[in-house]
């Protein structure tokens, strides 16, 4: 039996993009490309790599939680960066604190831009949940 459960944050425009912000089938968790707003729907953290970094983990916790998952039961992480020559210490530190001694396997993307002005990270994960 196929058993779909999917997650979204509850604001307006999600709806308008056609997609969840996370989707489970059968265990596997997939959660879709997060970035630095909060629940207002309010962009955090304009020019600055490590608040946009640490409000989009939380968003990503957020759908975890919503599926009754935690950090360790991440299998995968892609953190899409922009400037990463630039960017990159600051963004490793804050996920390193993140993840903790648990090590999902994972890819830093170097990208030329993202959906949203002044938008510098976004990150998607795959989990695994019983």
């Amino acid at each position: 039996m196929t058993n779909i459960n999917t997650y979204n944050h509850g604001l307006p425009w999600e709806d308008e993009h056609g997609i969840a912000q996370g989707y489970c089938i059968n265990g596997t968790l997939y959660i879709s490309g997060q970035f630095s707003h909060d629940m207002q729907g309010t962009f955090i953290g304009e020019g600055d790599i490590e608040a946009q970094t640490r409000q989009t983990l939380e968003n990503l916790d957020r759908v975890l939680a919503g599926f009754g998952a935690e950090r360790s039961n991440i299998a995968e992480m892609e953190i899409f960066l922009t400037d990463p020559q630039e960017h990159f210490e600051k963004c490793i530190r804050i996920f390193k604190e993140y993840v903790g001694n648990h090590r999902p396997a994972g890819t830093l993307v170097g990208v030329s831009g993202m959906a949203f002005p002044g938008q510098l990270i976004e990150i998607r994960a795959v989990a695994h949940i019983s």
